[in-house]
């Protein structure tokens, strides 16, 4: 078996699933998270994550190609954000293995930040300094030379220029979401997680974040973006698992979820 071209997820040879799926075992046997190991980005295979007695993700597999693209959907809850909170080695897997860029997140959570881009849905941003002091916080922890130019040209993408000497704490959140988004694919990671990227974001915004998101992936880079708003979520990503309630209730092409038909369809995984 191997991955589908131009796609995200590695997928079985003549399965045709598109539909909902009834249960992690059918799940597993429409996409098999081990197939082409080799040419897979990422590679989760039956995460668990537990906060106290409470179990956030729950037997989750996944898997991503470079240049592939995935849009994590569901309600709130669902546990999308502490799937890419996992990704990026920020949080400690309960159990379970996740592997990133060859990299064991559990063992080498510290090399796992390295290869990543992690936008997350809250915070993150230093609300007295400036949007080109986080660039070159980020260039000097990350050790990148002759960065000024990609940081000029990003903040210009998604109309920041004009703010990058005023500090955050006077930001609105969509500005803040869209120097979140710079932020993350500042240092050209191998793994772009993009945490509700649109949340609050102006349509120049959106497009500016769905413009990085293709040429990021043109360059190779693996994406995956959380979020709530499935017609975007068909915008930005070739395919799209659901989760419900901390487990996968399907994986389908992210387009199969949009119009009419791709509503029902959605609503019923989450049913």
């Amino acid at each position: 078996m191997t991955a589908t071209p131009g796609s995200g997820l590695a997928t079985g040879a003549g399965t045709g699933q598109t539909g909902p799926v009834t249960s992690q075992r059918a799940v597993e046997q429409s996409y098999p998270a081990t197939a082409a190991a080799q040419d897979l980005v990422v590679r989760v295979e039956r995460l668990s994550v537990r906060f106290g007695a409470v179990d956030a993700v729950r037997e989750v597999d996944l898997s991503v190609a470079p240049g592939g693209s995935v849009a994590l959907v569901g309600r709130n809850g669902a546990g999308k954000s502490t799937t890419l909170r996992v990704l990026a080695g920020v949080v400690p897997a309960t159990g379970g293995r996740v592997v990133v860029g060859g990299v064991d997140a559990r063992r080498d959570p510290q090399a796992v930040k390295h290869l990543t881009g992690y936008c997350p849905d809250v915070g993150g941003l230093v609300p007295r300094s400036t949007p080109w002091e986080h660039l070159q916080l980020a260039a000097r922890l990350r050790g990148l030379t002759g960065w000024e130019p990609r940081a000029t040209d990003l903040l210009e993408r998604f109309d920041l220029a004009d703010v990058a000497d005023r500090v955050t704490a006077g930001f609105s959140h969509g500005m803040g979401r869209r120097l979140s988004v710079v932020l993350a694919a500042f240092h050209s990671p191998a793994v772009l997680l993009l945490d509700e990227p649109f949340d609050g974001v102006d349509p120049l915004g959106v497009d500016a974040t769905l413009a990085l998101v293709e040429a990021e992936r043109a360059a190779g880079t693996a994406v995956l973006v959380s979020t709530h708003l499935v017609s975007l979520a068909a915008r930005a990503c070739v395919d799209a698992v659901v989760l419900r309630g901390g487990e996968v209730a399907g994986r389908v092409p992210a387009a199969a979820l949009t119009g009419d038909k791709g509503e029902l369809r959605y609503r019923a995984m989450l049913a």
